[in-house]
C-alpha cells in the first residue's frame, strides 16, 4: 500500500540520520569525544590475554613415583644406568655431536621432545677424522656450537662428553681433571650454562673419573642400558630384548639422525612409553644440581 510503503522510508531516513549523529560526536576524528586531550583518558585498549608459559617437556614424575639413587658412601657422584621407576617411561640420550642434522632439532622442537646431548668438543668443532660410525654424513660439523645452542633452545640440556673423548681409565687424575673441567668450562661459555651430568667416553671410568667429575661441579654419571643403532632399531643389553621403565637410551649423531629418531620415536609410543624428562626424574630420585 502506498502509506505503508511512505511509512518505511521515513522510518528508515529517521535511522539513518542518528546513527550518523552519533558517528559524528564519538568516532569522527578530531570531534571533541574522540580526542584523549578532552577527557584527559586515554582510548580504551583490549588488554591481551596472558599466556602460560610452557612447562618443561616430557612426562614428569608423579608424586612418590620414583625411587631414591642411592648416595655412595665416598661422597662421589654416583654412576647411574637407569631411572627407578615403574612407570613405562624411558630417557633419551645422545652423545658426541658429529653429524649435525637440521631435522633433529627440529623434531625435538616441535614435538617438544626431551633429549640431553652428551657433546665432545673435538666432535662439535669436527677437529681431525670423524668417528668412524659418523663418516659418511651430510652434515658433520655443519654449525659447530650455533648447532648446539640451537639445541639448547629446543629444549636439549646440554651436558658433558669430555673434550678428546678418551678412554678416562688410561688417564690419570690431572688428565681425566683437564678433559672433564675443559668440557664443562667449554659448553658453559658456549651455551651459556653449565653441565651437571658426564657421560664417559664408552663408558669407560673409574674413581679417579669420579673425583676428577666432583672437582669440576659434576653431579652424576650417567651411563644407559640400550643403544640406538642405524634404522632406529634398539640394541638392548638384557635377555628378553624388551623396554624396561627407568630406561636410558644411548644414540650418537650418526648419518640419517633425522630418520632414525623418527622412527626411534614412534617404535617408544607404540610400545606404551612415554619419554620422561631426564632433569626432573633424577630430582625426585635425590640427584640435584
Amino acid at each position: 500500500m502506498p502509506g505503508d510503503k511512505s511509512w518505511k522510508v521515513g522510518f528508515v531516513s529517521a535511522l539513518v540520520a542518528l546513527i550518523a549523529t552519533g558517528c559524528g560526536a564519538e568516532g569522527r576524528p578530531g570531534s571533541a569525544e574522540s580526542s584523549p586531550k578532552a577527557t584527559g583518558t586515554a582510548p580504551a585498549r583490549s588488554t591481551p590475554s596472558p599466556t602460560t608459559a610452557p612447562g618443561p617437556p616430557g612426562a614428569l614424575p608423579r608424586p612418590g613415583e620414583v625411587g631414591r639413587v642411592p648416595r655412595p658412601s665416598d661422597g662421589l657422584p654416583p654412576v647411574i644406568s637407569s631411572i627407578p621407576t615403574r612407570r613405562k617411561v624411558v630417557f633419551l640420550t645422545i652423545d658426541d655431536g658429529w653429524e649435525q642434522d637440521p631435522g633433529f632439532v627440529r623434531q625435538v622442537r616441535d614435538g617438544r621432545i626431551p633429549v640431553a646431548a652428551f657433546v665432545t668438543r673435538d666432535a662439535v668443532e669436527a677437529r681431525g677424522a670423524a668417528d668412524p660410525t659418523a663418516q659418511g654424513g651430510r652434515y658433520l660439523g655443519a654449525g659447530k656450537w650455533d648447532y648446539v645452542r640451537e639445541m639448547r633452545e629446543a629444549g636439549v640440556t646440554i651436558e658433558n662428553h669430555t673434550l678428546t673423548h678418551p678412554d678416562l681409565r688410561a688417564l690419570g687424575y690431572e688428565g681425566q681433571r683437564a678433559e672433564i673441567c675443559g668440557a664443562s668450562r667449554l659448553i658453559r661459555r658456549q651455551v651459556g650454562t653449565g653441565p651437571w651430568l658426564l657421560r664417559p667416553p664408552f663408558g669407560n671410568h673409574n674413581t679417579l673419573t669420579r673425583r676428577a667429575a666432583k672437582a669440576c661441579g659434576v653431579k652424576a654419571l650417567l651411563l644407559w642400558t640400550a643403544t640406538v643403532q642405524p634404522g632406529g632399531k634398539i640394541a638392548y643389553q638384557v635377555p628378553d630384548k624388551k623396554l624396561r621403565p627407568g630406561d636410558v637410551l644411548l644414540l650418537h649423531f650418526r648419518p640419517n639422525l633425522s630418520r632414525d629418531f623418527r622412527v626411534l620415536v614412534s617404535k617408544i609410543k607404540r610400545r606404551g612409553f612415554e619419554i620422561g624428562n631426564l632433569d626432573a626424574y633424577l630430582e625426585a630420585a635425590g640427584v640435584t644440581r
